[in-house]
């Protein structure tokens, strides 16, 4: 790709930055609704539900993972051992210790268990309606899916506020596609 697509890919991030704090401002319930949308009896069965720990104006994920644990999931939250490496998982619970991870990100610690998720939900700066996200930069989350699709079924749904939509998000070829948004507006399927 050229200098100019990674331009405007960086240009539009951080438009979307700036519309997903706006977003945050004025609708603090959207995070509760979205969970509301989550169509439970229609995912795929994951023992184990990979989420995020939301940074700043990041959608949070913690209304879904209740949901999902009230219906037995076990949750993990996501660690960076380095900048170049896929994510791995460790398991959650509300007294997990956390430290931060090689990108600062609060993550539990190296005692608690490694998971394998089957459901994963992703954090996203921008959406479109054929499943592809915009997200911080660092492509974690792509050499991540990648890793375990690679391993296994793997349902990934991005999270975010509906009006973080674009017409089509910037792609290139490593990009991986969600299966699913959801967002306060609802829950829409890409992928069967």
């Amino acid at each position: 790709m050229d200098a100019d697509f990674h331009a405007l890919k960086d240009d539009l991030r951080r438009r979307m930055r700036a519309r997903r704090r706006d977003l945050a401002a004025i609708d603090p319930g959207a995070v509760e609704a979205a969970a509301l949308h989550l169509p439970l009896d229609d995912l795929p069965p994951a023992a184990v539900v990979a989420g995020y720990h939301a940074l700043g104006s990041e959608f949070s994920p913690w209304p879904v993972l209740r949901r999902l644990a009230d219906r037995g999931a076990r949750i993990a939250l996501p660690v960076a051992m380095d900048m170049s490496s896929p994510l791995i998982f460790r398991a959650w619970s509300a007294d997990q210790a956390m430290e931060a991870d090689a990108t600062r990100i609060p993550s539990p610690t190296e005692d608690a268990e490694t998971l394998v998720p089957q459901l994963l939900i992703a954090p996203l700066l921008a959406f479109d309606l054929d499943g592809y996200r915009l997200g911080q930069g660092g492509g974690y989350y792509d050499r991540t899916i990648a890793a375990l699709r690679a391993k296994g079924p793997l349902f990934v749904i991005g999270l975010g506020y509906a009006g973080q939509q674009v017409e089509r998000a910037p792609r290139e070829a490593h990009d991986q596609p969600l299966d699913a948004i959801l967002t306060e507006n609802g829950y829409h399927r890409v992928r069967t």
